[in-house]
C-alpha cells in the first residue's frame, strides 16, 4: 500500500506552500483521497504525475510564501488579512490552516470553562486566554495555542498585542488536516521554549493527553477520554468531566 501524505507533508516535499496544495485540491488539478469532510491525503507519485502530465504551472500566489524557512515575527505582522484562516510560524516556516470546526470550538469551550473555574481559585492573579492570540516564543516561532494559561508569577510576558514568552500551560486541539503539527513540531517548539505543561486533545480519538516538562523532556502524566477519571498531581482539585468535554450530538 502506497504511503499517503497530508497537505503539509506534501508541500514540504515539493517545496511548495500548503496554500498551493489546497488551491490545486479545490480546483481538482491533483488527485486526492478524501477521508472525510475536508480531510484529504495524497499519493506523492500520483500528484507528480498530474503536475507533469497536465503541464501545470506551479506558481505561488503573492509574496506570502516567498521565503519559507526564514519567516520572523516582523514578517508575520505584514501578512495580509485572510478571513477564515489562521497563521503560525514554526521554526521559520509559515503555516496556514482553515478556521476550526464546530466540534473543535465545542471542545475549546468546554475545556476552557472548566479550566477557568479552576484557575480562578487556584491562581487568582493568573489568566486564561483563547485563540486567536499571538504567542512569540522566539523570533521565528509565533504560535496561536487553542488555550493557554499564564500564572500570576509570569504576568510580565503579557503585552498589549501578544504574549511574549513561554506560558505556564498550553493546550492544543489537534487539527484533522495536520495532526503531526501539534503532535511533533509544536510539541518540540514548546519543549525548547521551556513551557512546563503541554496538553494535547485528539478530537477524532476523543482523548486528552497531558505532558509535564521534566529534565528537559515531556513526560506523559495523564491519558484518557470519556469514562476515565482525570487527575493531575500539579493541579489538585481540577475536575474535568471528560464525558461532557468530548460530548458530540448524535446528529453529527
Amino acid at each position: 500500500m502506497k504511503k499517503l501524505f497530508t497537505a503539509q507533508e506534501l508541500a514540504e516535499m515539493l517545496n511548495l506552500s500548503v496554500e498551493t496544495i489546497w488551491r490545486y485540491t479545490r480546483q481538482k488539478k491533483i488527485p486526492t483521497i478524501e477521508l472525510g469532510e475536508k480531510q484529504y491525503r495524497y499519493e506523492k507519485e500520483a500528484v507528480l504525475a498530474a503536475l507533469a502530465g497536465g503541464n501545470l504551472s506551479v506558481k505561488e500566489e503573492g509574496h506570502v510564501y516567498a521565503k519559507q524557512g526564514d519567516y520572523t515575527y516582523e514578517d508575520y505582522l505584514k501578512l495580509p488579512k485572510d478571513l477564515g484562516y489562521r497563521f503560525e510560524i514554526l521554526e521559520g516556516f509559515l503555516v496556514k490552516e482553515p478556521s476550526p470546526s464546530i466540534h473543535h470550538q465545542r471542545l475549546s469551550r468546554e475545556l476552557g470553562r472548566r479550566l477557568m473555574t479552576f484557575f480562578d481559585n487556584y491562581d487568582p492573579e493568573g489568566e486564561l486566554f483563547f485563540a486567536p492570540l499571538d504567542v512569540t516564543l522566539t523570533i521565528s516561532n509565533v504560535v496561536q495555542p487553542d488555550i493557554l494559561f499564564i500564572s500570576g508569577a509570569r504576568r510580565e510576558i503579557m503585552r498589549q498585542e501578544r504574549i511574549d514568552g513561554p506560558c505556564d500551560l498550553v493546550l492544543e486541539i489537534m487539527s484533522p488536516t495536520n495532526r503531526r503539527k501539534d503532535r511533533l513540531r509544536k510539541m518540540e517548539i514548546y519543549r525548547k521554549a521551556g513551557i512546563p505543561h503541554y496538553w494535547l486533545v485528539d478530537p477524532e480519538e476523543s482523548t486528552l493527553e497531558t505532558f509535564r516538562l521534566k529534565d528537559g523532556s515531556y513526560t506523559l502524566v495523564f491519558a484518557g477520554g470519556p469514562g476515565d477519571k482525570f487527575t493531575h498531581p500539579d493541579f489538585p482539585g481540577l475536575a474535568l468531566d471528560l464525558d461532557r468535554v468530548f460530548y458530540r450530538p448524535v446528529f453529527e
